[in-house]
C-alpha cells in the first residue's frame, strides 16, 4: 500500500508527488499523456516559447525607436514551434528526473478510482492510504454552438492545444474569447502576421482584470491591428468564416477560448463520496474534500485555475498530510498576462473593492516615472495601481501593465500575504534602477 496516489502529472499532481516523496512517503503518481501536463505540454510555458520570440522580431522590427535598425527581419514560425518543442520536450525530461531523486513511481495510463483506498490503472489495482485528485481542467467546447463541433472534426476550430502546434500562420485568425489564452495567442499571432479577429461576449477584454489596465491593453493591441468585437455573441461557425451578433468574418482558422471546467469525469470520482458542486470539487482550506483521506489541487477544484495556485495547494495538501500547520489564502494569488505589453494584477482591483463594500484608496502611477521603464520602453502608457483599505491602511491590491511586471508582480503579492501597510512599503528599499520601484512610488502619493 502506498502511502499517497496522485491522480494528474501536471502542476498540482507533480509538486504534491515530489514533496510527499521528498519527505519520505511512498507515492504513486499516475499520469494518462505526459508529465507536466497541461500547463507545461500545451499551456503556459509553449505560450511563452512563442510569445518570447514574438517579443524579439517586434524589437527587431521597430528597433529604430532605440536606435537600432535590423533589415529583412523575419519570424520562421516553423522554427519557432520546433523550439518550442525542445524546450517542452527538455522540461518534461526534468519533471521525470525530479520524481526519480524522490522515489516517486510513476505510470502512464488512464486512472480508475475504485473506492476511497483503490485505484486501478491498465488493468492493475493499486492501493493507498490517501488519494490527491490533480487532474486538472478541459476547454469548455460548447457543441450546441451551429458548426463547432464540424470544426473541429475538420480542424477548422482549434483549442489552444493545436493551435500552439500548426506549422503554418494562418491568414485570418478568428478568437472567440478575450481572455488570458486568447490575447496571448492574439499577441502571437498579430506578430506572426495574421489579421487576428477578437469576439468577446463581455463588454471588456481580461475578465477580471482591472477596468482601466484592461483598456489600455486591448487599445495597444488595437494599434497593431487586432480588431476586437467586444459585447458580441457567435452564433455560427461556418467553413471560412464565424458568423456573430450583426455580421461574419472572415477566417481561415478559429481559435475557441471561451474557458475551461474542471476535468471530474471519467476517472470514477463518482466511487468516493467526494462533493461536486458546478461541476468542481469542493474542498477546505487545506485542499481536502468531504472525503476525510481525498484532497484536490489545480483546476479540478475551479477555485483558481492557475498553475502557480495548483502548486501551492499541493505544498498546503501534503503539508497537511503530514501533520503541519499550513493553509490556503487566496487573496494573494496572482494573475499575469504574458501580451506585449504585459499586465499582472494580484488581490482586490477598485471595482471588486467597492463591490465588497470595502472603502479604498486607490492611486495609479504611470510607469514613465520609472527610469528603467523610460530608458528601455517606447510606449509610455503603461501604470501601476494600489488599492489601499482606508480602515487599516492594508495594501489589498496591485495592478500593472508594462515590461516586467511578470515579474514584479511577486513583490505585491508578498505585501499583500504579509497584510503590509502603506507605512510598510515605504520602507522597503527598492533597486534602483528598476521598473519596481513604481509600486513604491504608488504608496508615497497615498
Amino acid at each position: 500500500m502506498y502511502d499517497l496516489i496522485v491522480i494528474g502529472g501536471g502542476p498540482g499532481g507533480y509538486m504534491a508527488a515530489e514533496r510527499a516523496g521528498h519527505a519520505g512517503r511512498s507515492v504513486l503518481l499516475i499520469e494518462k499523456r505526459a508529465l507536466g501536463g497541461v500547463c507545461l505540454n500545451e499551456g503556459c510555458i509553449p505560450s511563452k516559447t512563442l510569445l518570447n520570440s514574438a517579443k524579439l522580431y517586434d524589437y527587431a522590427l521597430h528597433g529604430e525607436a532605440y536606435g537600432v535598425t535590423v533589415e529583412k527581419a523575419a519570424l520562421d514560425h516553423s522554427f519557432v514551434i520546433s523550439r518550442k518543442n525542445k524546450v517542452v520536450d527538455t522540461l518534461v525530461g526534468g519533471v521525470k528526473a525530479l520524481m526519480k531523486s524522490n522515489k516517486v513511481t510513476v505510470i502512464y495510463g488512464e486512472a480508475k478510482i475504485v473506492d476511497n483506498t483503490h485505484v486501478s490503472v491498465n488493468d492493475e489495482v493499486y492501493s493507498g492510504k490517501r488519494l490527491i485528485i490533480a487532474t486538472g481542467s478541459v476547454p469548455v467546447i460548447p457543441s450546441s454552438l451551429q458548426g463547432v463541433t464540424e470544426g473541429i472534426n475538420n480542424n477548422f476550430v482549434l483549442t489552444s492545444r493545436e493551435m500552439l502546434d500548426i506549422t503554418e500562420v494562418p491568414d485570418n485568425l478568428v478568437i472567440i474569447g478575450g481572455g488570458v489564452i486568447g490575447l496571448e495567442m492574439a499577441s502571437y499571432y498579430n506578430s506572426a502576421g495574421s489579421k487576428v479577429t477578437v469576439i468577446e461576449m463581455l463588454p471588456k477584454i481580461a475578465g477580471t482584470l482591472d477596468d482601466e489596465i484592461a483598456t489600455i491593453l486591448m487599445k495597444s493591441y488595437q494599434k497593431k491591428g487586432v480588431d476586437f468585437k467586444l459585447g458580441t455573441r457567435v452564433t455560427a461557425v461556418a467553413p471560412g468564416s464565424v458568423i456573430y451578433d450583426g455580421g461574419q468574418v472572415k477566417a481561415d482558422k478559429v481559435l475557441l477560448s471561451i474557458g475551461r471546467r474542471p476535468a471530474v469525469d471519467g476517472f470514477g470520482i463518482e466511487n468516493t463520496g467526494v462533493a461536486i458542486d458546478a461541476g468542481k470539487i469542493i474542498t477546505d482550506e487545506h485542499c481536502l474534500t468531504s472525503v476525510p483521506n481525498i484532497y484536490a489541487v489545480g483546476d479540478v477544484n475551479g477555485k483558481y485555475m492557475l498553475a502557480h495556485t495548483a502548486y501551492r495547494e499541493a505544498v498546503v495538501a501534503v503539508n497537511h498530510i503530514l501533520g503541519k500547520r499550513d493553509f490556503m489564502r487566496y487573496d494573494a494569488v496572482p494573475s499575469v498576462i504574458y501580451t506585449s505589453p504585459e499586465a499582472a494584477g494580484v488581490g482586490e482591483t477598485e471595482s471588486s473593492a467597492r463591490q465588497a463594500g470595502i472603502e479604498c484608496a486607490v492611486v495609479s502611477v504611470p510607469m514613465a516615472y520609472s527610469g528603467r521603464y523610460l530608458a528601455e520602453s517606447a510606449v509610455t502608457d503603461g501604470i501601476c495601481k494600489v488599492v489601499v483599505d482606508k480602515k487599516n491602511r492594508n495594501i489589498i491590491g496591485v495592478h500593472m501593465i508594462g515590461s516586467y511586471v511578470s515579474e514584479i508582480i511577486a513583490a505585491a503579492c508578498t505585501m499583500i500575504e504579509m497584510q503590509m501597510r502603506v507605512d510598510d512599503a515605504k520602507e522597503i528599499i527598492f533597486p534602483h534602477p528598476t521598473v519596481s520601484e513604481m509600486i513604491r512610488e504608488a504608496a508615497f502619493r497615498l
